[in-house]
């Protein structure tokens, strides 16, 4: 006879399922970033061919300026699939994730569309795309560079 297998009593709480979730770490990004944007893939790769696939920040700037020429071009369609992985990234992400979001992408979008001497847009006109945590992201960023705050806040801190 086999034994029996163990039961839990009836007053037992019952739960079938753990809270638990991926966290978003650098490895991750590159194939997020992606599939949000696929337009990019080619200045991507530009940004990879001379052995900088790990500098997440110097692609960033590429970024900013793909951005920039999608929106120049009336082309916004990826927009919104990159404004919720940017949100994602501040959400689901560790803590360079989470900076990487707010430093890496958000400041490049701000500096590479409103740079004065480069950019014929504001660079507000990516905002409204923003979804809440990387929207605290972006004006935490502009508060940082007016001297308000003394220094970026994480807007989604674990």
């Amino acid at each position: 006879m086999s034994p029996k297998a163990p039961t839990l009593p009836d007053n037992a709480p019952r739960t079938t399922s753990l809270l638990w979730r991926a966290v978003i770490t650098k490895p991750d990004i590159s194939a997020l970033w992606l599939d949000a944007c696929p337009s990019f893939g080619p200045a991507f790769a530009e940004s990879c061919s001379d052995g900088r696939e790990e500098l997440l920040y110097v692609h960033a700037g590429a970024f900013a300026r793909h951005l920039l020429a999608l929106h120049r071009s009336q082309q916004r369609d990826q927009f919104r699939a990159v404004a919720a992985f940017i949100e994602r990234l501040h959400i689901e992400g560790d803590h360079y994730t989470r900076e990487f979001a707010t430093i890496g992408i958000l400041e490049s979008i701000q500096n590479v569309w409103g740079w004065k001497g480069w950019s014929d847009v504001s660079a507000d006109e990516f905002l409204p795309f923003l979804l809440p945590a990387s929207a605290a992201a972006w004006h935490s960023l502009n508060q940082f560079w007016t001297g308000e705050i003394p220094f970026v806040a994480d807007p989604t801190p674990q």
